[in-house]
């Protein structure tokens, strides 16, 4: 009897521990779930964000750089965010000159005023995601992560919680700029509320070669980072996201472009409270 009675505590040890161990796909999907669940949550805030933007020329020197601050508002299908500070400066002739326009251009070929003001849009002002942070540069949704490959590295300690580390890859079929699946990576999810903690990513494979050929283009370091802090239970924001890359460009323009957004105060549009975050210096 008390070899049945060990055997069979053996057994449930063992049946208790694999529960408890999680597939990658177990936890992707209640990742997936906890972000929709986030951004209903989230839709009930008021907060502000800054974007800033930085152009250095191939020597090091300040090319063009702008500062944009909006008040963002929840809306019934998105947010609608409004500039209530802009400052812009573009250097000419070895001074730097002031402008307080979005989408200013001091000459007729601006080819840097062109960029900046479309990288605003296009990183920061996405309409179909709440937080207007690009959807498809990240494989959070479930939509995104139908595109990729999964693997869990382990977990760790982060910023005093429990984390699960995931590197994900395109999925052959889908590595596409059509599909729009063309990054590579690493997710820390949180271990109590799946949760996305830091998502890093970068371009799985360069520029090809036939448009750095013809066209004398390439992108050099492009990749994302995104921070995401917990406020309460399934609570969480995103407070940062930024990149650095380099970008060369019909075989005469090169910049070094450097991108953040942070949000901050964070409080609610109908209800007299408020979270306070201020992001780490």
């Amino acid at each position: 009897m008390f070899r049945r009675a060990f055997a069979l505590l053996v057994l449930g040890a063992a049946a208790a521990a694999g529960a408890d161990r999680e597939t990658v796909e177990q936890i992707m999907a209640r990742l997936a779930a906890n972000q929709d669940r986030a951004e209903s949550l989230r839709s009930a805030f008021v907060y502000d964000q800054e974007l800033r933007m930085r152009f250095l020329r191939g020597d090091g020197r300040i090319a063009r750089e702008e500062i944009r601050r909006y008040q963002v508002t929840p809306a019934e299908k998105g947010t609608v965010k409004q500039l209530v500070r802009f400052e812009g400066r573009y250097e000419k002739d070895g001074a730097m000159i002031a402008y307080s326009d979005p989408g200013f251009k001091y000459k007729d070929v601006d080819i840097d005023g062109e960029l900046i003001d479309e990288l605003a849009r296009d990183l920061a002002d996405d309409a179909r995601s709440r937080d207007g942070i690009a959807a498809n540069l990240f494989p959070l949704t479930t939509a995104e992560q139908r595109k990729y490959r999964f693997a869990l590295k382990g977990t760790r300690e982060y910023r005093g919680r429990s984390v699960y580390e995931i590197a994900f890859e395109p999925r052959r079929e889908t590595w596409d700029e059509e599909q729009g699946a063309p990054w590579a990576g690493t997710i820390l999810v949180d271990a109590a509320d799946y949760q996305p903690v830091l998502v890093s990513s970068r371009l799985a494979k360069g520029i090809p070669l036939a448009v750095r050929t013809l066209l004398g283009t390439n992108l050099k370091g492009l990749g994302f980072q995104l921070r995401y802090e917990r406020f309460d239970e399934g609570l969480w924001f995103p407070v940062s996201y930024g990149a650095e890359f380099e970008v060369k460009a019909l075989f005469f323009y090169k910049r070094r472009i450097a991108f953040s957004m942070s949000n901050r105060g964070f409080r609610r549009a109908r209800v007299d409270a408020s979270i306070t975050y201020e992001p780490p210096r």
